[in-house]
């Protein structure tokens, strides 16, 4: 895609949501504590129906969802796509019995999801992650366990769970995890299963982190927690697929989340060099000012339309969703720690003020480069794919 425009329809949206986000959510948002789920934020994000949009529109759609919010209320906006994040698998792999049970107190914000992947030593290298999953020989197979079994494979019908899950969003205040664990030693990324597991499993504790960023995360603790296979998400031993295929969807709007926050410093950065008197003039009327504000607009504007372009191949179902989605989460959250870092200079110290607006942007800037793959990954995953199409090519032309 060399061009991209939205349609009147979807720019009114956006506005819709920036507007309600300003004045429907950020006082909920201010009243919410640092570190803890804000069960108001949600309710109200599910009465706005925009927690049901989840699960009803396309990629693009979530990332103009994502970056608008993102524009008025970080808080909003995480707390959206961490219920997104948790419960897409269900969505996409579960049963309908975990769909039914689950998926409508995620739309309604009545029930708090998140999304397990990561361990204190997998987190960028997801596939070497060691949260057992070991079969539970002395459960015996139920009928409707065994029942489900079927539809996945020749193996154990029950498991126990043991390990440990770290920088879990959402955690432990979560009311069901999507769980990612080992059912076949050795296997790599091959012998993953995803399990639907609720909080309130025997075994199954968790601590909170404190850290930089605002939002709630923790760890989990799984002491021979209890699963079946009444619990699996898609099939055994291939839960990297469903893990991927979340990531891939979700990478583009984590870029759609950092261009709302780096439009965000942008307009404050406008304002404020205009309104700024210094060195006989407005702040704006210096050269070096007015070409920093002028590289930050650029960045912001090539990253939101690389975002939009990922969005839209993976909703057409382009064969190069992982490139796309790695390109573009990458270039926006990179982009977005350069625009608000170039804000707070122009701000000066008032932008390091416990409360202003770049201060907390500042804050919540930092972990998008981080988490669902770090900046590192994401370029092994392009370099992955164009080596890949490459070798394709040459077999083909060779052929």
């Amino acid at each position: 895609m060399t061009a991209f425009s939205l349609e009147p329809a979807q720019l009114a949206w956006c506005a819709e949501v920036r507007a309600l986000a300003a004045e429907r959510l950020r006082p909920l948002a201010e009243k919410g504590e640092p570190g803890r789920v804000n069960r108001a934020l949600l309710a109200e994000l599910g009465t706005l129906g925009l927690l049901p949009r989840l699960f009803t529109s396309g990629a693009l759609d979530l990332c103009l969802m994502r970056e608008s919010l993102a524009h008025a209320c970080t808080e909003a906006e995480t707390a959206l796509a961490l219920q997104g994040l948790g419960a897409h698998p269900v969505h996409a792999h579960g049963t309908e019995a975990q769909r039914a049970r689950w998926l409508p107190r995620v739309s309604d914000g009545s029930a708090v999801a998140a999304f397990a992947l990561s361990e204190p030593d997998a987190g960028s290298d997801a596939a070497a992650l060691t949260l057992a999953a070991e079969p539970d020989t002395d459960r015996p197979d139920t009928g409707a366990a065994s029942a489900s079994l079927a539809a996945h494979r020749d193996g154990p019908s029950a498991w126990r769970l043991t390990g440990e899950k770290c920088w879990i969003s959402n955690a432990p205040e979560a009311d069901f995890y999507t769980v990612f664990a080992r059912t076949t030693p050795g296997a790599g990324a091959r012998g993953v299963t995803a399990f639907l597991v609720p909080a309130d499993r025997p075994g199954l504790t968790g601590t909170p982190l404190d850290m930089l960023s605002p939002h709630p995360i923790g760890a989990l603790s799984f002491d021979a927690v209890p699963v079946t296979a009444d619990d699996v998400l898609g099939e055994a031993d291939r839960g990297f697929r469903v893990a991927m295929g979340t990531l891939n969807l979700f990478r583009p709007s984590v870029g759609a989340f950092a261009v709302g926050m780096a439009q965000a410093a942008l307009d404050a950065t406008l304002a404020h060099t205009t309104a700024r008197e210094a060195f006989g003039g407005r702040l704006r009327d210096l050269q070096t000012v007015a070409h920093q504000t002028a590289e930050m607009a650029l960045r912001t504007e090539a990253a939101r339309l690389m975002v939009y372009a990922a969005a839209t191949a993976y909703d057409e179902g382009a064969p190069d969703v992982p490139r796309r989605s790695a390109m573009a989460k990458l270039l926006a959250t990179e982009t977005a720690q350069y625009v608000v870092d170039r804000a707070v200079q122009l701000h000066g110290a008032r932008a390091l003020r416990r409360g202003h607006l770049l201060e907390h942007l500042y804050r919540e800037v930092r972990a998008p480069r981080v988490y669902e793959g770090a900046s590192e990954v994401q370029r092994g995953i392009i370099a992955k794919e164009l080596y890949r199409t490459l070798d394709a090519t040459t077999e083909e032309a060779g052929s």
